[in-house]
């Protein structure tokens, strides 16, 4: 029951992680948005995940996970029953805010709670459980391109135009509401299994004391396995957001675009991290990760090299076949440097992934300006930040192993 919870709650907030990439192009025409403000829809997004993560730490080790978990999926309710409802720049970004707030508190309790109850196997566990991620990232835009399908719209009518982000002439595409209200009820769903499932009692449940944390947070490696995080959901996410927006850029119809994101980049984190269970069972989990570091760089460099719809969704596939292991198997390798505090040590690992987010998101913005054909150029931070996770694996390997 207690795996089921965690991977109900990972899949809810696999399918918002890309909810924003998703219905990008629906806002932008509705708002009038331009990429500078996409960019920073995405940072008040990133910014309520770095600070739900680093806060529900504590929270997590005197209070249970339970608490999280239901908290983090209230608050991605409430967002997602709000935001069709939105009326401009403002209210979409303060609502990315609220479901970055709750996806934060969710990842962090759903790591901690798999890390504590299968520590014999925790990093195939923790990828067997993050699978379901993929699978949640999968299906929001396949059931955005073939379920609540709007009009395809190439680079002349998404590229946004100055202006203060005011509604647009048009009503709002009723696909997008659809698919905010079909997630926002699968969020419930899985709240109500939080609630009904028994979960262990926090082992720090007799208060949370600073002085316990200031062993974890002044370890070298805790802040080393954070700046690796930080590169990783750099790339990740930045792939999520954007690569629907650089497509259609390139000439790739909207459906065509969503579908190489979801069966291209989701099904390849998909079946990595259902592959990443078995080979963890035989390879150290330190040089799981700088191999996939690697072929993370190589393949997102020749992904924004294409412009060929077929080309892209293979390059895609396989870049999501690299990334697919890292997130989780950091997490793993974090559980067993820090057995105790344990919600703390993941909560700033993870808060420094969201910071991650947070910098490329607004970077990227930024490098596009007014242009989506720009996108190319900026969204090369993702290969650039592959290399160095690499470079820092390497850093890590000695105190790992």
């Amino acid at each position: 029951m207690l795996i089921f919870a965690a991977i109900f709650a990972i899949f809810v907030y696999g399918m918002t992680a890309a909810m924003l990439g998703t219905i990008l192009p629906d806002l932008s025409e509705r708002f009038r948005l331009t990429p500078a403000q996409n960019g920073a829809i995405a940072f008040a997004q990133a910014l309520g995940l770095m600070l739900a993560s680093l806060g529900v730490g504590p929270l997590l080790d005197t209070e249970g996970d339970k608490v999280g978990l239901v908290m983090g999926l209230a608050f991605i309710v409430v967002a997602l029953l709000a935001l069709p409802r939105s009326r401009g720049f403002r209210s979409v970004a303060v609502l990315l805010f609220v479901l970055g707030v709750g996806g934060g508190i969710v990842v962090t309790g759903a790591n901690a709670l798999v890390s504590g109850v299968t520590p014999e196997h925790r990093a195939t566990a923790l990828n067997l459980v993050n699978l379901f991620f993929g699978l949640g990232g999968l299906a929001t835009p396949f059931i955005a391109a073939n379920l609540f399908k709007s009009n395809d719209r190439r680079v002349s009518d998404v590229g946004g135009v100055s202006g203060t982000g005011g509604v647009g002439s048009s009503p709002p595409p009723i696909g997008w509401v659809r698919l905010c209200l079909a997630v926002a009820a699968l969020a419930a769903a899985a709240l109500v299994v939080q609630v009904v499932a028994h979960m262990p009692a926090a082992p720090g449940a007799s208060g949370f004391v600073l002085a316990k944390a200031a062993p974890v947070l002044g370890r070298p490696l805790l802040f080393l396995l954070g700046l690796f995080l930080f590169l990783y959901v750099s790339c990740e996410v930045g792939v999520w957001n954007w690569l629907p927006r650089h497509l259609i850029a390139q000439g790739v119809p909207e459906s065509r675009a969503l579908n190489i994101l979801s069966l291209g980049f989701g099904l390849g984190l998909l079946i990595g991290r259902l592959a990443a269970g078995s080979v963890l069972l035989r390879a150290p989990a330190i040089e799981v990760t700088l191999a996939a570091s690697i072929a993370m760089a190589v393949t997102t460099f020749l992904m924004l090299r294409t412009n060929r719809a077929g080309a892209a969704w293979v390059l895609v596939f396989l870049a999501g076949l690299s990334m697919a292991p890292v997130f989780p198997t950091a997490l793993a390798l974090t559980g067993a440097a820090f057995p105790h505090m344990t919600g703390t040590a993941i909560g700033f690992v993870v808060t420094c992934g969201w910071a991650g987010l947070a910098v490329s998101s607004k970077v990227i913005g930024v490098i596009a300006g007014g242009d989506p054909r720009r996108l190319k150029t900026a969204l090369l931070l993702i290969p650039a930040s592959a290399v160095l996770m690499a470079g820092l694996n390497l850093a890590m390997w000695s105190r790992i192993k």
